[in-house]
């Protein structure tokens, strides 16, 4: 396949951004990455290496090859050097609509009038976003999950003046990084996956934020019942605790609906500053989180 563009830049350096910036490297892509927080890249960098190391993953870039992917990126100190010849901007900061529509117009301003500019957004359509921008015209949602785990799988929607050639050109640099994409005909609340996703972490963290079942039974069950390493708890502990309460809100928000409203437990932790993986602690503890540990699926009392 023909390679749909060139220069890519990154707007967000968290656990997110930092991997859609390395997967762009290694396709062979220029590309750039911007965060206000000094070293933010290299401390994702390290804290995502721990953690696949530590579950025994075989991530989607090989070992080998992380290293030169890493050298690929570059950090730069502004917006202004990230975005000025950029033809693909990826925005992977935090989920709040105010913080993205403010980074939106400022992309707008300072990049290429030709230039896409997508938003990494776990529940956020871009329409509400793409006016800011000043060309909705070329706005969309490319949402990743966490690909160099293996979870290669991106959402991708437009907006609502988004032309079809830009979703095309999303469409083919998604394939082109190694990654499926999941095309959304028509916007809906939460895109494709993630959507389904969503519907998991309601259910469970009701059921622990209202005392009905532990969290660890919760992972044990989609642990046994999917084969995978992780259950819920745990991959909200990898995406960040704050992060997913930012997520859930906007679903309650949008609905206003009781059931859709995340367990203020959920909030005191987060004010705790048990944030997961980044923090060190959420509902497990890192880097020796118990669902890593031989006996956790082995049946017993307490």
């Amino acid at each position: 396949m023909t390679r749909p563009l060139d220069r890519v830049a990154v707007i967000g350096a968290g656990i997110l951004g930092a991997q859609i910036a390395m997967l762009a490297a290694n396709a062979g892509y220029k590309t750039k990455i911007y965060d206000p927080v000094a070293g933010a890249f290299e401390n994702t960098y390290t804290k995502i290496w721990n953690d696949l190391k530590a579950k025994g993953v075989t991530p989607l870039i090989a070992w080998e090859k992380w290293e030169a992917a890493k050298k690929g990126v570059m950090q730069v100190g502004s917006i202004d050097e990230a975005v000025k010849d950029a033809q693909l901007i990826i925005e992977a900061v935090f989920e709040n609509i105010e913080l993205k529509n403010k980074v939106f117009k400022e992309l707008g301003e300072k990049s290429p009038k030709d230039c896409i500019i997508a938003t990494n957004s776990s529940s956020i359509p871009v329409s509400k976003m793409e006016a800011s921008s000043g060309r909705p015209e070329r706005c969309l949602n490319i949402h990743f999950y966490f690909p160099l785990q293996g979870v290669n799988m991106v959402d991708i929607m437009g907006g609502t003046k988004t032309l079809p050639e830009v979703f095309k050109t999303g469409v083919q640099w998604i394939i082109s990084v190694n990654c499926i994409p999941l095309k959304v005909k028509k916007e809906i609340l939460g895109f494709c996956f993630n959507r389904v996703w969503r519907a998991i972490k309601r259910e469970v963290l009701y059921m622990w934020g209202n005392g009905f079942v532990d969290f660890r039974d919760s992972d044990r069950a989609w642990r046994v019942f999917t084969g995978m390493k992780e259950g819920p708890f745990a991959l909200m502990d990898k995406v960040g605790l704050d992060t997913i309460y930012d997520i859930e809100m906007v679903y309650y928000n949008e609905s206003k609906m009781p059931h859709d409203k995340p367990p203020d437990a959920l909030l005191e932790m987060v004010k705790r500053g048990e944030l997961g993986v980044k923090s060190g602690k959420g509902f497990y503890t890192y880097p020796d989180p118990e669902f890593l540990r031989p006996d956790f699926l082995t049946p017993k009392e307490d």
